[in-house]
This record gives C-alpha cells, sequence and structure tokens, in this order.
C-alpha cells in the first residue's frame, strides 16, 4: 500500500492531477496490464508497439482501479477514479517508483549477472527473512517496467529492498540503477549471453559492471572472485566483497545439507534446502550481501525459488523431471547437466532448447553443450526446435530430435521409464513449460 495521496503520486510521478484528487488513500500497487488489475491499482497505460495500454485505461477505472496514469490524449473524459497524465508514462512510472524507493528508506540491495540472479534473489530474500522486513522482485519483474512495478508493491515499513536487475544491452543496467539507488550491488558472474546485442563477452562484463560503476562513494558491491573480467571495473571507494572459493566469503564444507561457511574470519553454520553446487555459490553471494547488511545469517534456508527454474516435479509414472524451462545460456546449461548427472537416477534424460542470443557463434556453444553432455554420459538426449540440432550433432549416445515442445512430450511419454531423471531446459521463447503440458 502506496499510503501517500493522489496529489503526492502526481508530484512523485511528475504528472497532471486531471482527476480524483479528493480520494482518499493512495494506490495499493501498481500495474501495466487491465486484466491483472483490481481494486485500489494504479493502471499505467504504456505505450507499445501494436497497441497503446491507455486505451484500456477507462476498462481499468470501470474495474475499480484506484487510478489510472497515462498520455494526455487518453486523460481526457477519464473518470471513476484518480486521473494522472504525464506525457512519458513509463518515465511516469519511473519516477514514482524513484520517490517511493526514498520515502520508504530500506537499504537496497541490486543483484545482475548472466545466470543464477533470480535463484540468488529469493536466496539472499531468504537469509534476510529471520532478521529483517525485506521485499524482493516477484519472478520476472526485473526490467526498466518491472523494476519500478516491484518497488511500488514494497509497503510501508520495508527495511530492505533485494531487486534483481535484467538486461540486454548497453546502459540498461544503469536506467535500474538510477530507479533503485542501490547501497549494495551484486553481479553473480558474467558469461556468454546476449551477445547479439553485447557482441562479445568482454561487452557482457561492462555492461553488467554498469551496477558497479553508478553505485554511490561508499557504497559495497559483492563480486565472484578470480573474474579477471570485472578486475578493470572494480572502485577504490566501495567496500568490496569477494565470494567463491579464494574469495571474502567461501564454502569451507557441505555436507548432510548443513554448510559451513567462511566470511571474512567468521565461521556460519547453514541448513539449505538445496544442494545443487552453482546454487551454493549464490548462496556466498547472498551471504555477503547479508552480511554487508549487518546480519548474520544462521539456520534453515529456505528459499522460494521462483517458478520453471529447478522445480522438481514427480510424475504418476515414477519419473522425475528438473523443470528448469525459464531461460537458458551457456553457464546454466553446464550447471544444469552437470547437476543432472550427479543426480540418483535409473536413467538420466535431458531434453534441450536453443539457448537464445548467443550471436553467430550459436552453433558452436550448442555443441559444445552437446560434448559437455556426452562427457558426463547422459543417457538420453531429445533436441528441441531447429536451432537445438548441434546438440545432437557431437552427443555419443541415444539422441532424438523434434520440432515442437508438444512433439517432445509425446516421445517422453514413450521413452521415460519408472526411476528416470529428466531435465527440460532451453530459453524462454522454446516455450519447453509445454513439455510437462503448460
Amino acid at each position: 500500500m502506496i499510503d501517500r495521496d493522489a496529489g503526492w503520486v502526481a508530484g512523485a510521478a511528475g504528472a497532471i492531477l486531471t482527476a480524483g484528487g479528493s480520494k482518499a488513500g493512495g494506490p495499493v500497487r501498481a500495474v501495466v496490464d487491465s486484466r491483472e488489475g483490481g481494486p485500489g491499482d494504479l493502471f499505467v497505460g504504456l505505450p507499445g508497439e501494436r497497441v497503446d495500454g491507455g486505451e484500456f485505461a477507462a476498462r481499468a477505472l470501470e474495474a475499480g482501479a484506484w487510478g489510472a496514469l497515462v498520455a494526455p490524449e487518453h486523460a481526457g473524459g477519464l473518470e471513476g477514479g484518480v486521473v494522472l497524465a504525464a506525457e512519458d508514462p513509463l518515465a511516469a512510472l519511473q519516477s514514482l517508483a524513484r520517490a517511493w524507493r526514498r520515502e520508504l528508506a530500506p537499504r537496497v540491495v541490486g543483484i545482475t549477472g548472466s545466470t543464477g540472479k533470480t535463484s540468488t534473489k529469493d536466496i539472499l530474500a531468504a537469509l534476510l527473512a529471520p532478521h529483517l522486513k525485506a521485499h524482493a522482485n516477484r519472478e520476472n519483474l526485473n526490467t526498466e517496467i518491472g523494476l519500478p512495478l516491484s518497488i511500488l508493491e514494497a509497503p510501508p515499513g520495508t527495511e530492505v529492498l533485494v531487486l534483481e536487475m535484467a538486461m540486454r544491452g548497453e546502459e540498461q543496467i544503469a536506467e535500474l540503477v538510477g530507479i533503485a539507488e542501490p547501497d549494495v550491488g551484486v553481479i553473480v558472474n558474467v558469461g556468454p549471453v546476449h551477445l547479439e546485442l553485447l557482441g562479445s563477452v568482454e561487452g557482457v562484463a561492462a555492461a553488467k559492471a554498469e551496477l558497479v560503476r553508478d553505485l554511490r562513494p561508499g557504497a559495497s558491491c559483492v563480486l565472484p572472485a578470480h573474474e579477471p573480467l570485472l578486475d578493470g571495473h572494480r572502485r577504490d571507494d566501495l567496500d568490496t566483497w569477494t565470494f567463491g572459493p579464494g574469495g571474502d566469503v567461501s564454502l569451507a564444507s557441505f555436507e548432510d545439507g548443513r554448510a559451513e561457511v567462511e566470511a571474512r574470519g567468521e565461521v556460519l553454520e547453514l541448513e539449505p534446502t538445496f544442494e545443487e553446487p552453482h546454487n551454493l555459490l549464490n548462496m556466498l553471494a547472498g551471504v555477503a550481501a547479508a552480511r554487508v547488511l549487518g546480519v548474520r545469517p544462521g539456520g534453515p534456508v529456505e528459499p522460494a525459488f521462483s517458478s520453471m527454474r529447478g522445480e522438481i516435479v514427480e510424475l504418476a509414472n515414477g519419473v522425475t523431471v528438473i523443470n528448469d524451462c525459464y531461460n537458458a545460456n551457456p553457464m546454466s546449461m553446464r550447471a544444469a547437466l552437470s547437476h543432472l548427472a550427479r543426480s540418483p537416477a535409473q536413467r538420466r534424460l535431458a531434453v534441450l532448447g536453443q539457448m537464445a542470443e548467443l550471436g553467430p557463434d550459436a552453433a558452436g556453444y550448442h555443441r559444445e553443450i552437446g560434448r559437455h553432455a556426452a562427457d558426463l554420459d547422459l543417457d538420453v538426449l531429445v533436441t528441441v526446435g531447429h536451432e537445438a540440432l548441434p546438440y545432437a550433432e557431437v552427443f555419443e549416445g541415444e539422441a532424438h530430435s523434434v520440432g515442437e515442445p508438444e512433439e517432445a512430450a509425446g516421445l517422453l511419454e514413450e521413452l521415460a521409464r519408472p526411476g528416470d531423471r529428466v531435465l527440460i531446459k532451453g530459453s524462454r521463447s522454446v516455450g519447453l513449460e509445454r513439455v510437462l503440458g503448460g
């Protein structure tokens, strides 16, 4: 609940209040899809390539929305709630979010990385929960639109904002930093993603490092230990924590669900509900951020991981599925396949879609993953889509190739047996959740 009146909301957004100024109270949250809005929401009508969201403002107000923030041409004649007019509704939404962040006055952690940033966000939120009132992004609300919506969902009394920051090109992280004004910046890792726009892994590192570049002097940052791609982006006026082997925060031991973590000379004992090596590494990044915030985490670590990110699904026929089909890149694909290979099972099957946005060397990256799957001695490989065919070109075991996720679903019904473990992973655009009927 944004407990401020319409005049404050208008001023914070840099908008003109054209109607509803006498309405009591403020909005519950902001939404940009009128179908998701409900009573008490502020509907923000954003112009799109095909449809202008401002055209749906009347419908949102009729459904009980607290108000509507739209371009001036859509504001005339609207009634039934607060009406705010702004030449650039997206910029107004971002200004409103920045103003609410300042009103809340929490500590803010910004998290980015080529892979694992969502899981790190979820883990950090779990580490902080017993100690502070923390608010984190829901699912993938991590873009120039999603991040301000996330901030505006934070209730009064929030002490820490944990905000995942996504990007596809240059200066996009900088835009998000300008909205969230983080006190702590976390870069989980750097790898070959978004190469179509950024051209090289060095370009990816520079784009991610905008988070470090734009932190205020005296702030803190958390970086992977021994990542040379970030060395040139470090700053002497920041408190820099490193994590991973040889870093300020490292994993001393992990056995039977108990982790002993060393953090700048102190020993922390944690009990994570996960055991994947990549998530244990993400946990170290979270521990570093927690220590920066003055929290000494310990005991159970029970994150509510966002959907389609390593979810375990037990099928009625005795087959276990790892639903990790939210996204994929070479780093996350290697980690997921390696974890599959270590998991107890009668047989191990991988259903893989393409890894998108890898540029002109995409086929080579896919073949590298196919060789990795072969080296792990996985039993069956199923590729989905034309772009995923290079996986199978170098895989030496049983391989099948299909065109659509629905075909993969039918094939799995024939191939999978009780006791088998199946990984489903690919870039979001492939829609591999349809393998499970999603």
